[in-house]
């Protein structure tokens, strides 16, 4: 798993099936990648609910998230449309699980994206990641204290 200090590797992604996500196209704002095993889990949609809740606060940080998954676009929009989600979820798709690979949060035995989360300052930077245990919501108290460090600088 990358570490803080770590270049966040570049990457692009679909969040529907017409729009492509590049890291790229957001320096100069704080990013914040949540990866997780799957759309529908109970974990995972409490997370993502959590989250969508927090994008008040991520906002005022300067800061954009992205939930990242194996999943299908296909199925991240029925995902999103079904739990009223308002930020992108990008799928990790094909080739399969690349950019959690990437990341070094991908779980080779299960096929699926472990359950962690990075925070990427304004120059592309790892400012902040965690892995979260499997059937363990992380919470945002992380994401927030990093984003707070990142602020005071």
């Amino acid at each position: 798993m990358l570490e803080k200090g770590a270049i966040a590797p570049d990457f692009e992604l679909n969040a529907t099936p017409d729009q492509k996500i590049k890291l790229k196209d957001f320096k100069g704002k704080n990013v914040i990648l949540a990866f997780y095993p799957a759309d529908w889990s109970p974990v995972c949609s409490d997370q993502m609910a959590l989250y969508n809740e927090m994008l008040k606060y991520f906002n005022k940080y300067d800061a954009q998230i992205f939930g990242v998954s194996v999943d299908s676009v296909w199925c991240h929009l029925a995902f999103e449309e079904n739990r009223k989600l308002h930020f992108p979820l990008l799928a990790d798709f094909e080739p399969k699980g690349a950019v959690s690979k990437a990341y070094g949060v991908y779980d080779e035995e299960l096929g699926e994206s472990k359950r962690a989360l990075f925070v990427i300052d304004k120059e592309g930077k790892i400012a902040w990641s965690y892995l979260s245990p499997i059937a363990v919501n992380p919470g945002a108290d992380g994401i927030l204290e990093a984003l707070e460090e990142l602020d005071k600088k």
